[in-house]
């Protein structure tokens, strides 16, 4: 009896130890794939945390290296040509702007007051193309009104001049920045399709780094296109602003001058 206790005894401890054995192995197969896994995590996290601080304007500059200097150079130089041109427009017409009402009521009280070289003082002390023109007529009002109607007319198609001077260069690059990348699209594919033909099979990888280069210059193209388009559109909505105060300061300036006449 006891040794068939001793026996059982014996038995259980050998099941229970094998048993402790296998839960510890497995606990401990377990922990190395949670820690392998939570390095992959890991790296995997790593690797998108990198992506995302690679930023915006850094993705943009490898993207257009990736482009190749070709083409995208040309582009660029669209870009930075169309821009230039843009500013200067914008910074000319907003100090050609001015208060038309304002400058009128100083037109018409310094004519009051001190006669047409006293007005004339005031155009010549204001900047600005409706300034200009209101100077031209008064120049000319000694004259008669018809003649200082026609100075202003003539002299407001000269400053119209002025305003839209090299706006038809920022035009030409809006449409010029995509057909260079369509261009670079398409010779991009032939180059792509050569490759096959030298090759003689139709394998996605020996094509896919041309085509992605071909699309990229398009891509840039329609960016350049499209930043170009909103300076190109802000410029036209600001000429035709000016366009409109010249013409109804020019009406007004002959009503002054009539007025003026017929006082005196």
């Amino acid at each position: 009896m006891k040794r068939l206790f001793s026996i059982l005894v014996i038995a259980a401890i050998m099941v229970f130890g094998g048993l402790t054995a296998n839960a510890t192995s497995n606990v401990n197969a377990f922990t190395a794939n949670v820690t392998i896994v939570q390095e992959d995590d890991g790296a995997n996290a790593g690797a998108a945390e990198e992506k995302e601080s690679l930023g915006f304007h850094q993705e943009l500059k490898k993207r257009f290296i990736e482009g190749g200097a070709g083409f995208m150079g040309i582009v660029l130089l669209c870009l930075i040509l169309g821009l230039a041109i843009a500013i200067e427009r914008i910074i000319y017409l907003n100090l050609s702007t001015t208060n038309s009402k304002k400058l009128a009521q100083n037109v018409e009280d310094a004519l009051n007051s001190g006669g047409i070289e006293a007005a004339k003082e005031v155009c010549r002390n204001t900047k600005g193309p409706v300034a200009s023109i209101y100077y031209q007529g008064l120049d000319r009002a000694d004259e008669s009104t018809d003649a200082a109607e026609k100075a202003v007319v003539a002299y407001g198609g000269v400053q119209m001049g002025q305003l839209e001077k090299n706006v038809s260069w920022v035009s030409l690059f809006i449409a010029l920045a995509p057909m260079l990348g369509f261009m670079g699209t398409v010779i991009g594919m032939i180059q792509a399709f050569d490759k096959i033909e030298a090759a003689g099979d139709m394998q996605p990888s020996l094509v896919a780094g041309g085509i992605k280069v071909a699309l990229l210059t398009t891509v840039f193209g329609l960016i350049v296109a499209i930043i170009l388009q909103i300076f190109y559109n802000y410029i036209i909505a600001k000429i035709d602003s000016i366009v409109n105060d010249m013409e109804d300061a020019s009406i007004t300036l002959i009503d002054i001058l009539v007025d003026y006449k017929r006082r005196k």
